[in-house]
C-alpha cells in the first residue's frame, strides 16, 4: 500500500505506480502522459494532460531544456553489470558495479583497487580506487564512447520489464551525447509540443548537463557533473526575467546547471565545467521560477530540491494527489509542473 506519511516525503511507492514501459508502446504518443500542476502561489493542484502544456504557460515565459543525449551506458557481463557514469578530465570514468539477478541487477559491494575486469569484446576495465561507497574510479583500455556504441545498452532498472532501444531513452532535444541516464523530464516533448510553445510566444533554450548514474536503492546527494550554459541561454534567461516572464526549468538537471551559472548578482552568465552545486531549500533557487519534472522517489534529494520551489506541505499535498489519482513514476511516467 502506498502511504505518504509526512511532509518530509518518507513514503512507500506501490509497485503498481511504477511506469514499466513508454507511453508509445500502447499506440499513444510520447506526450500522452498526465501532467500534475501545482500553483506556487496558491498551492492548488490540478490534473491535466502533457499536451496542454503550451496553454498552461504564458507568452514571454522561457523553457530551459537539457540537450544531453543518453549513452548506452550499461555493459552486461556473466555475473556483473557495469554502469558507466561520468567521464573525468584525465580520461578515467566513474562507474558503478552491480550484481546480476536474473534479468535485472542489484548493488554489488565487491571489487578491489587494482582489479582488472574482463569485459565483452576483449576490453578490460581497471578499478583504480573507490570514489564513494557505490562508485569506482576506473579506466577502460579502449575508447569508452566507441566501446559503448558497440557493446553497451541503456541502463534499465527492475521496474522496466524489458530492454528498449536507445532511441527510447533520447529526448527530442538530445544533441550532445554524454548522460548515463536520460534527462527524463523532457521525454514527453514532441516536435508538435515545441511548435505549440513557440507559436504562443514561449521561448525554448538549451543547457547541457551530463547526468551520472542515480541509485534506485538509496538517497544520496548528486556528485559533480559536467555542464555548459551557453551565452545564448544566459541572455535568454536574463531577458525573460527583465521582461517579466518566467523561467521554467525542464528537469532538476537544468536547475543545477543554471544555479551553477548564477553570478550572485541576480543574473546568469555563460559558464561551463564541472559543478558540485547542490540545490537545497536553505540555499534557495535564484535563476528559475518553476520546474517541470517527474515524480520522484521517497527520501530522494530531488524532493529536497523541489522544496526550494514550494513548501513541504504543498508538495506533500501534491504527492497525495498523485498517489490518489494513480499517477505513474519513473522515466516513462507522468510529470509535474510547479509554477
Amino acid at each position: 500500500m502506498t502511504a505518504l506519511r509526512d511532509a518530509t516525503f518518507d513514503f512507500a511507492l506501490d509497485a503498481a505506480l511504477e511506469a514499466t514501459e513508454p507511453a508509445e508502446v500502447c499506440g499513444r504518443g510520447r506526450d500522452d502522459v498526465r501532467l500534475l500542476v501545482t500553483d506556487r502561489g496558491t498551492a492548488a493542484t490540478t490534473h491535466r494532460r502533457f499536451a496542454d502544456l503550451p496553454h498552461l504557460l504564458r507568452p514571454g515565459d522561457l523553457l530551459v531544456v537539457n540537450n544531453s543525449g543518453t549513452l548506452p551506458a550499461a555493459v552486461w557481463m556473466d555475473r556483473l553489470v557495469v554502469h558507466f557514469s561520468t567521464a573525468n578530465a584525465d580520461g578515467a570514468w566513474l562507474v558503478e558495479l552491480r550484481e546480476r539477478a536474473g534479468a535485472t541487477h542489484r548493488p554489488y559491494s565487491g571489487g578491489q583497487p587494482g582489479e582488472w575486469l574482463p569485459l565483452p569484446g576483449g576490453a578490460t576495465l581497471e578499478l583504480v580506487r573507490r570514489h564513494t561507497g557505490r562508485l569506482w574510479v576506473a579506466r577502460l583500455n579502449v575508447s569508452v564512447s566507441i566501446y559503448l556504441e558497440q557493446h553497451g545498452k541503456p541502463i534499465r532498472y527492475s521496474y522496466v520489464d524489458r530492454d528498449w532501444p536507445l532511441q527510447t531513452y533520447q529526448t527530442v532535444f538530445a544533441t550532445e551525447p554524454g548522460s548515463a541516464e536520460m534527462p527524463s523530464a523532457a521525454r514527453p516533448f514532441t516536435a508538435d509540443t515545441v511548435t505549440g510553445l513557440v507559436s504562443r510566444g514561449i521561448g525554448v533554450a538549451p543547457i547541457t548537463l551530463h547526468t551520472g548514474v542515480a541509485s534506485p536503492e538509496i538517497g544520496e546527494p548528486p556528485y559533480p557533473e559536467r555542464f555548459s550554459v551557453p551565452e545564448y541561454t544566459a541572455r535568454a534567461v536574463n531577458a525573460a526575467h527583465a521582461a517579466g516572464g518566467r523561467v521554467i526549468a525542464v528537469g532538476t538537471t537544468v536547475v543545477r546547471a543554471l544555479e551553477s551559472a548564477h553570478s550572485g548578482r541576480g543574473v546568469v552568465t555563460a559558464r561551463r565545467g564541472v559543478t558540485d552545486h547542490i540545490v537545497t531549500p536553505d540555499g534557495g533557487v535564484h535563476t528559475v521560477d518553476g520546474i517541470l519534472t517527474g515524480l520522484h522517489e521517497p527520501r530522494s534529494t530531488h524532493l529536497a530540491m523541489l522544496s526550494a520551489f514550494a513548501d513541504s506541505s504543498a508538495l506533500a499535498e501534491a504527492y497525495h494527489a498523485a498517489i490518489d489519482h494513480r499517477y505513474l513514476w519513473h522515466e516513462f511516467g507522468d510529470v509535474h509542473l510547479i509554477a
